[in-house]
């Protein structure tokens, strides 16, 4: 088992830091890696509200994902770099090609790239688009499967595509990704159609952010039927999860980061929920409970689990809920305890 941090990266991030600073994200991505984790991660939005969350549906401000991993590529010099994940729709897929490739090259090879059909209509009317049904977006993420994959190949194309909304004729892509064949390509979304394109297209399927071992178990078997469906061995599709997480040393500090865990997260969001509640579906527990939770999940196919270490994504609550679940999950074994 993998284990990946969800980097704060947008204004809701940090309660009480508004703008979000780039030296606060630069300090957590350093320190996730001092800690031991195996990758870091961002998402892809040109804004984001958490009104879907229970909190504000006031817009706030994010940093860009591959300029962000550019920049980190630089500062971090082990742990890979994720896009949890791209948005189809905010970039052509010949160009996103051509970004990740030198991405990958700046990094020394340790590129993981999410790509997903969005979801999140109002940047879509933010860059003049109608917002697709879902029947459109996934036929679009299809596409953009097309381009993407053999532009970040070995050979870097050239590649002809002729769809009903991505077209390239002969593009190139060069110099090439680092990595071979290419970065690893995997979809996040959980509906069968979805599940569908990851069997016959991606490398890798990824869901987040709350799941019990029934819900997911169910999605992983529609999955796997797909790909027995084409021929293809299950075992070949990289599962990660990610999931919101908390741990304590016992009950008491696991009630009481809990409790800090609500002060430090947007108004709205924990206000009328119990730990009890929080626990379903999340990586949260005493250090032993979440160890049983990790086999419990690698047992299901799992190779990475992506923490949340706060109450929304990419939301961080505390460093040290951070240095606790590190030592929990085992990538590292520091002196913690609650404050």
């Amino acid at each position: 088992m993998r284990f990946g941090l969800a980097l704060p990266h947008y204004d809701f991030s940090i309660v009480g830091e508004h703008p979000l600073r780039w030296e606060t994200l630069l300090g957590q991505a350093r320190a996730a890696e001092t800690l031991g984790f195996d990758s870091l991660w961002v998402s892809d939005h040109l804004f984001l509200d958490i009104g879907k969350y229970g909190g504000s549906a006031q817009p706030e401000a994010a940093f860009d994902p591959v300029v962000t991993l550019a920049a980190l590529a630089r500062e971090v010099a082990r742990v890979r770099l994720g896009t949890l994940v791209l948005c189809e729709a905010l970039r052509p897929a010949s160009v996103l090609a051509k970004t990740l490739a030198t991405l990958d090259r700046l990094s020394g090879g340790r590129i993981d790239v999410g790509i997903g059909a969005g979801w999140y209509e109002p940047e879509y009317a933010a860059i003049g688009m109608d917002f697709p049904r879902p029947g459109e977006r996934l036929a679009r993420l299809r596409e953009t499967l097309e381009v993407v994959k053999p532009l970040l190949g070995e050979s870097g194309g050239p590649v002809h595509v002729d769809g009903r909304f991505h077209h390239v004729d002969g593009a190139r892509n060069l110099p090439t990704a680092v990595q071979r064949p290419r970065p690893p390509l995997f979809i996040g979304g959980k509906g069968d159609r979805l599940l569908r394109l990851v069997a016959e297209a991606a490398d890798g399927w990824n869901t987040c952010w709350v799941w019990t071992f029934e819900d997911y178990a169910e999605r992983r078997t529609v999955l796997e039927r797909e790909c027995e469906r084409i021929g293809r061995d299950p075992a070949s599709v990289w599962c990660s999860v990610g999931l919101y997480a908390l741990c304590g040393e016992d009950e008491a500090d696991l009630a009481r980061r809990f409790e800090r865990l609500r002060a430090r997260t947007p108004p709205g969001i924990l206000d009328a929920v119990t730990l009890d509640e929080w626990r379903r579906g999340r990586l949260v527990g005493t250090v032993d409970q979440v160890r049983d939770q990790v086999a419990q999940w690698s047992a299901l196919g799992v190779e990475t689990i992506i923490l949340g270490v706060g109450a929304v994504p990419f939301h961080v609550g505390s460093p040290d809920d951070v240095e606790l679940l590190a030592h929990a999950v085992g990538v590292t074994k520091p002196a913690v305890s609650g404050g």
